[in-house]
């Protein structure tokens, strides 16, 4: 019997909710509370994916997955193989939540409105008489006499049998001093998931342009992504920008954001095969400005152009070996100056966290302090945009839950 079973949820978001209902529901006898050291619950979710709440991604098979994790692909796969993205649509399903897929395979509430999942949440935890407390803050936590964890907040200190950790991802080492104090390493806290500014470039004038397949590439290093690459008024962004930052965001910190950006407005063609494309046209007196090659948006084609020191009044027929070399390596290798970046709108993540050596994974109990439970985005996990860290929330989440009261 659970009766005399009290267990702590610290952090009243998405990763903490879920372990608190999921505790209910794994172990109906214990008493639930969970701690918000601010005055708010569940804040994230509330303006995540727009206010509509990216729940998960349309990603079925676990290989597939965890690639979309830049830290903590190894760990979570033993985490998936007990809780899947399957698993969180029924999950939510059953609670009368259902998911919608839409093209790019992310997966939202099909009310579109994060407010679904809130009140879900909320919904479930007064069901399960879970309580909630508000702007107290977890001070310090140490093992008693009789191995049970002894928790002072900035308002009590109090026994519990089991705490779980869902604080989330921090930009700041002090948020992370009580867990310091158990003996846990905080690895080092750095952004991921944001766009790259480039201060010097005119392409900036071409805001709200996008290509389909660009692939972009932090010169000096093996890191490169293609996708979706969209033109801002900061610089560039879109899918593949967002997937570098995020497995490039320990060499960009290293560098300060000062780096060399190449971009292949291409995809991945190579010289050859662009010079090859573009011979196609020497033959005709149509003016190049007016071909865009490879759907690339006309207002861009020119900019490249003029780039090449190609005049917007030259036909196809005049072009000369050496301009359309230089052409062909502009749409390859179009080189950029990144001063800096640019947080990427409402989906701020950091990469850092418990060092995930120090968490067995099978239960998401933490290996130097019996009794305390890891779940979400305090751990040194992170995922790129698109529902994956929502779902490693999920995951580390009910893992924690099922084996927390397992001694």
């Amino acid at each position: 019997m659970n009766q005399s079973k009290n267990i702590l949820i610290i952090g009243g978001g998405s990763s903490g909710f879920f372990a608190a209902i999921n505790c209910a529901l794994q172990h109906p006898e214990a008493k639930i509370i969970i701690l918000e050291k601010s005055n708010k619950l569940l804040s994230k979710v509330r303006i995540s994916g727009g206010g509509r709440c990216n729940v998960t991604h349309h990603c079925f098979e676990n290989n597939e997955l965890i690639k979309n994790y830049p830290r903590g692909e190894r760990e979570l796969r033993q985490v998936f193989s007990q809780f899947s993205v399957i698993d969180t649509i029924e999950w939510f399903a059953e609670r009368g939540v259902k998911l919608k897929t839409e093209a790019d395979g992310r997966m939202f509430p099909e009310s579109n409105n994060s407010e679904t999942i809130i009140n879900c949440f909320l919904s479930e935890a007064q069901k399960h008489n879970i309580s909630i407390k508000l702007s107290e803050e977890v001070l310090s936590i140490h093992k008693s006499i009789d191995k049970k964890l002894v928790v002072e907040t900035s308002n009590q200190t109090t026994i519990f049998d089991v705490v779980i950790c869902s604080i989330g991802g921090h930009h700041q080492q002090k948020n992370y001093e009580f867990l310091k104090k158990c003996g846990h390493t905080i690895d080092e806290l750095i952004p991921s998931l944001f766009t790259l500014n480039l201060p010097q470039s005119s392409i900036k004038e071409l805001m709200g342009l996008s290509v389909k397949n660009g692939t972009v590439k932090v010169i000096g290093t093996k890191h490169q992504y293609t996708g979706p690459v969209l033109i801002t008024h900061w610089g560039l962004s879109g899918p593949a920008v967002l997937k570098l930052s995020a497995f490039a965001a320990a060499d960009f910190f290293k560098l300060n954001y000062h780096a060399g950006i190449s971009v292949n407005w291409t995809g991945n063609l190579n010289e050859e095969e662009v010079k090859n494309l573009l011979s196609f046209n020497l033959s005709s007196k149509a003016l190049i400005v007016n071909a865009p090659l490879l759907d690339i948006p006309k207002r861009l084609w020119e900019y490249l152009i003029l780039k090449a020191d190609i005049s917007l009044s030259k036909p196809w027929v005049e072009l000369g070996k050496k301009q359309l070399q230089k052409l062909a390596q502009i749409l390859i290798n179009d080189v950029y100056s990144m001063q800096g970046k640019t947080t990427f709108k409402e989906e701020f993540v950091t990469a850092g966290g418990i060092n995930l050596k120090e968490v067995n994974f099978k239960t998401m109990e933490s290996k130097l302090m019996p009794h305390l439970f890891f779940c979400g985005e305090v751990l040194n996990i992170d995922g790129i945009t698109g529902g994956f860290n929502f779902q490693n929330a999920w995951s580390t989440s009910w893992v924690a839950a099922k084996h927390c009261l397992d001694k």
